[in-house]
């Protein structure tokens, strides 16, 4: 076939078109790709062949009121991996587990990991030991992607003392990644767990830092050091508390390991908390990296529950604790003074409907309100309450605070237990099903009534000032302060006259320290089907309040128990702070 010249000519021009065309298009790509996106396909190059690897920011350190350490970091090493599958790294971690010990459970804990950031090094070791860590090091070359280095390991000097305040640190779960407190938290991170650990994380949270390793296309390390420069881990500013840690400790070693109860003491002006304790107790710095099985589900079958925290969470019968409050109710509606007789002496006993037992069998005799309380007399307050009615008491109690939680500065707080109004007793025991008669029980602080010693210990601080119920705070923050007790300043101080009566010639005499003024009251709180439990709650000095002491004693038998403790600790943290001034007014 023969073309004309002309249509030669004209296909000739066309091919020349297309193919300038052509170097056309792959000139623009390729000036695209190597100049205006040099910087981006530079930098996909550089993350396919660099790894991030995580450096963990220290926690704040934690200080008590004199600057004392309650939590630090100690020098530790993780052990990591970096790989390119799951299968990959299941067959790393079988070898790995023929020159370490490395249970199932771990492993599968490493996959996780990974599955959850797989361009992270899937953590195998969060706490490693050096023993470890030495023979992994001398064996590195056989497993290229390990990545071995310091991490800040969480350490409680005072860990069992301090267990029931401070909580500890773990690793943040796979449910916690997904909720908006902690947005922005990645995978393998620690996070605090219960206490102060928990409740100011976002204060005590370090920022983490990032160096980067080289790796080939089977994720083997190649490079270790110098391939980009290091974004250094940052530690936050420290938190300081109102702790006093000389009384912590002053505290566990008191109680011991025979004594079952809580503890909490507290600033009644401020409501800064000095001291919260709980026995039994367990050593937080067990926790640190993964608590060992066999140790948890020890603590998990310890008849004795020491993981449950009786001072945040105990909810127990105040007993005789609570009879003042009977006595801010009376006064408040003006049905007694503190010099009312009430109409039937104390022989021992009261008749209503049946027989209620005074705790001294051998009576009290015609005494007034101040006496009373003195000698925590049951027939009295049974009476007391009577006057004030059923329905008038719960009202009382509800505005004194005994329904509702302290709002400390801690997770997991427990409310207390206090009927809301009449109808509480409807829905227990039917309409018809109970009598006037619970009024009698609810007086002298037993039946429904479940308070712990933190609601108790903010109670007496309102009895120690002008009525006013600080909120209690582990942290200084600006003071709160609840007007809960309504009486005329001569009422109150009534009160607190007789408070100190208990401890001068009344039930709590023999726990009197001597140069030192103290008022509070003892409480024998009903426990069936075991022991009596014992209360004391009070405070020191009497005429000036520096420190209100909750002390709850499980089958502690009687409230003199529980008052020889509190007052030990009043005179521990009074006569320190004296001998502190002393020092510093040299």
């Amino acid at each position: 076939m023969s073309y004309h010249p002309n249509e030669l000519l004209r296909r000739a021009r066309l091919a020349r078109a297309l193919l300038m065309l052509s170097f056309t298009v792959l000139g623009g790509a390729f000036f695209r790709t190597q100049v205006l996106q040099n910087a981006q396909y530079t930098l996909q190059s550089e993350n396919n062949r660099l790894r991030e690897v995580p450096l963990p920011g220290a926690r704040a350190i934690i200080y008590d009121r004199k600057g004392e350490i309650i939590a630090e970091n100690l020098p530790g090493y993780s052990v990591s991996i970096l790989s390119p599958t799951e299968d990959s790294l299941r067959s790393a971690l079988t070898t790995l587990g023929k020159v370490i010990p490395i249970d199932q459970a771990q492993q599968e804990l490493a996959v996780r990991r990974f599955r959850r950031a797989p361009q992270r090094p899937a953590v195998i070791f969060n706490d490693a030991s050096f023993q470890v860590v030495s023979v992994l090091e001398e064996r590195r070359v056989e497993f290229p992607g390990l990545i071995i280095q310091s991490s800040p390991k969480r350490y409680y000097p005072d860990g069992a003392a301090m267990a029931a305040l401070v909580g500890y640190t773990g690793e943040i779960s796979e449910a916690q990644l997904a909720l908006p407190r902690y947005d922005g938290y990645k995978a393998g991170q620690q996070i605090g767990r219960q206490g102060l650990e928990q409740q100011y994380e976002a204060l005590l949270r370090g920022k983490e830092g990032r160096r980067f390793v080289e790796v080939d296309a089977r994720n083997r390390v190649v490079r270790d050091n110098g391939v980009r420069p290091e974004e250094q881990p940052e530690a936050p500013p420290p938190l300081r508390t109102n702790l006093d840690l000389d009384l912590q400790r002053f505290i566990h070693e008191y109680f011991g390991d025979s004594l079952r109860g809580g503890v909490v003491a507290m600033d009644p002006q401020t409501g800064g908390v000095l001291a919260m304790y709980s026995a039994p107790t367990y050593d937080i710095n067990r926790f640190i990296g993964g608590v060992p099985v066999k140790y948890y589900q020890s603590l998990l079958d310890d008849p004795h529950t020491p993981l449950f925290n009786r001072a945040l969470k105990g909810t127990y019968a105040p007993a005789s604790t609570w009879k003042l409050a009977t006595a801010i109710i009376g006064l408040q509606r003006g049905l007694v003074t503190m010099d009312t007789h009430m109409p039937q002496a104390c022989t021992g006993s009261y008749y209503y409907g049946r027989v209620f037992k005074c705790w001294d069998k051998n009576g009290h005799g015609d005494i007034s309100l101040a006496q009373a309380i003195a000698k925590s007399c049951d027939v009295y307050f049974y009476q007391l309450g009577l006057k004030i009615g059923l329905r008038n008491l719960i009202a009382g109690g509800v505005s004194l605070g005994f329904r509702d939680s302290t709002r400390i500065d801690l997770p997991d707080e427990k409310r207390p237990r206090w009927p809301e109004s009449v109808k509480y007793f409807d829905a227990k025991y039917g309409p018809r099903g109970w009598n006037a008669s619970v009024v009698l029980s609810l007086s002298i602080g037993q039946a429904d009534n479940a308070q712990t010693p933190l609601t108790m210990a903010r109670f007496y601080s309102a009895l120690a000032t002008d009525g006013a119920a600080p909120t209690p705070q582990i942290v200084a923050q600006p003071v709160e302060r609840t007007q809960i007790v309504n009486l005329p300043p001569d009422k109150l101080q009534g009160l607190q006259l007789a408070l100190a009566d208990v401890v001068t010639r009344g039930t709590a005499a023999g726990a009197q320290i001597q140069g030192l003024t103290i008022a509070g009251k003892t409480g024998t709180a009903q426990n069936p089907p075991h022991p009596d439990n014992a209360w004391f709650v009070g405070y020191a000095p009497a005429d000036k309040p520096q420190i209100v002491v909750a002390v709850i004693l499980e089958e502690g038998l009687h409230g003199t128990a529980a008052a020889k403790i509190a007052t030990k600790l009043m005179e521990r943290f009074l006569k320190k702070k004296l001998t502190l001034v002393a020092v510093t007014n040299d």
